[in-house]
């Protein structure tokens, strides 16, 4: 299979990592995506995202003879890893985008072809919405990403991974396929188990987070520090709480939990209460705001400055973004649109954002700490005399307020 040209369809935060892992590793591969601007960016020698250590591996895919189109080829191995977004009503995952993909797939694959779809999905979304549309003789595969924003390319070579498969020749040949770069270990199951332990997997990260957030709220109001109390519950063997934050973003652990919230609403009591927790967390942070004005004696909205747009730190990714959740949220509580700064966010995404750290400190009395890059924990000391609210715990100042 490593001489087999393979079809990467979707060349976004999970795609094209994927994408440029295989070509680094000598896979022929071609990587498609709909987007005309985003494959021309790519064609000139460009990445469309910041990522540590995706330069390095975008100029070893092109030795290795990567290319970019719009198009769909023909070929025996295609790997869909296109959106799968949620409807926030519902709570069930959309799954139009791979729907879309797999149809194009057949347009144009041979009948002995193999899909494999990257995507996550809730558990029988492939029994339901894919399996119906394709014929005979194609192999489907489900192999859940695994990787995070800010860790991409040392966790594709060094996570475990998971393959589901009908049919079990065509998992270990996909496993084979994956294990040219992947040095973790590489389980072969059936698609349905792979459904569930990728949701499974960004489920209990979420109600661990929930619980962390809960348990700040409870502290705060008995007057106790939450941050002393985990340190201190975390030394026991089997107890390993997270921090709490203002609130949860990107595309896995703020979304891929409701999909289990939508498909079982009678059963998911836990995990839906845990969501909501989460979800409720930026406006919580709003409420700590209004406290520290008051505290701080700030009595001017204008001057309070949000640090952070991303939803983690050292990214540019602002999917879900508590940030840009707390911005929607804040009209009710402060009436005015805050300050807003991020090193890595080039984009003016919102009103009031600033390109300069020092032009945003300067202009701020309060400064909200909603994400923990590692510029503002280098620079702490350009905080001293400002009121500083750390909703990330990352700062060693005196006489900063925590959640």
């Amino acid at each position: 299979m490593k001489n087999d040209t393979i079809n990467v369809i979707g060349l976004g935060y999970i795609g094209l990592p994927t994408a440029l892992m295989l070509a680094s590793h000598g896979v022929p591969v071609v990587g498609t995506d709909c987007n005309a601007a985003l494959v021309r960016t790519l064609r000139e020698g460009r990445t469309t995202f910041r990522e540590k250590g995706l330069e390095e591996l975008f100029a070893a895919a092109v030795e290795g003879g990567i290319t970019f189109t719009t198009q769909y080829m023909r070929t025996r191995t295609y790997i869909i890893s296109v959106p799968t977004p949620y409807d926030k009503f519902t709570k069930k995952v959309d799954p139009s985008f791979v729907v879309q993909a797999v149809r194009d797939v057949l347009s144009v694959c041979p009948d002995d072809a193999t899909i494999v779809i990257e995507s996550t999905v809730s558990p029988g979304t492939v029994d339901r919405c894919i399996r119906p549309l394709v014929r005979e003789g194609i192999s489907l595969v489900h192999a859940p990403e695994r990787i995070i924003p800010g860790n991409m390319v040392y966790e594709l070579l060094h996570n475990n991974r998971t393959v589901g498969a009908d049919d079990r020749a065509a998992g270990e040949r996909i496993a084979r396929l994956y294990a040219s770069f992947c040095q973790g270990e590489i389980v072969v199951t059936d698609i349905r188990t792979a459904e569930m332990t990728k949701v499974v997997e960004n489920t209990f990260r979420a109600v661990n987070i929930a619980f962390a957030n809960e348990l700040s709220r409870i502290c705060r109001h008995a007057g106790m520090d939450v941050y002393e109390i985990i340190r201190i519950c975390n030394m026991h063997p089997r107890v390993n709480i997270l921090q709490p934050g203002p609130g949860v973003g990107g595309h896995c652990i703020s979304v891929d939990p409701w999909f289990l919230v939508g498909d079982y609403p009678s059963l998911a009591k836990v995990i839906d209460e845990a969501m909501k927790t989460n979800d409720s967390q930026p406006s919580f942070v709003l409420e700590r705001i209004h406290e520290t004005m008051q505290e701080a004696g700030i009595s001017d909205p204008s001057r309070v400055g949000l640090y952070g747009l991303t939803y983690k730190e050292d990214v540019d990714d602002c999917r879900e973004s508590p940030t840009l959740q707390l911005l929607q949220a804040q009209e009710r509580h402060l009436g005015v649109p805050l300050k807003v700064y991020d090193p890595y966010v080039e984009k003016d995404l919102v009103p009031n954002q600033y390109h300069d750290l020092d032009a945003f400190l300067s202009d701020v009395d309060l400064v909200v700490v909603m994400v923990g890059h590692r510029q503002i924990v280098e620079a702490q000391e350009k905080l001293a005399g400002k009121t500083v609210l750390d909703c990330r715990h990352v700062l060693s100042l005196p006489g900063v307020h925590q959640l």
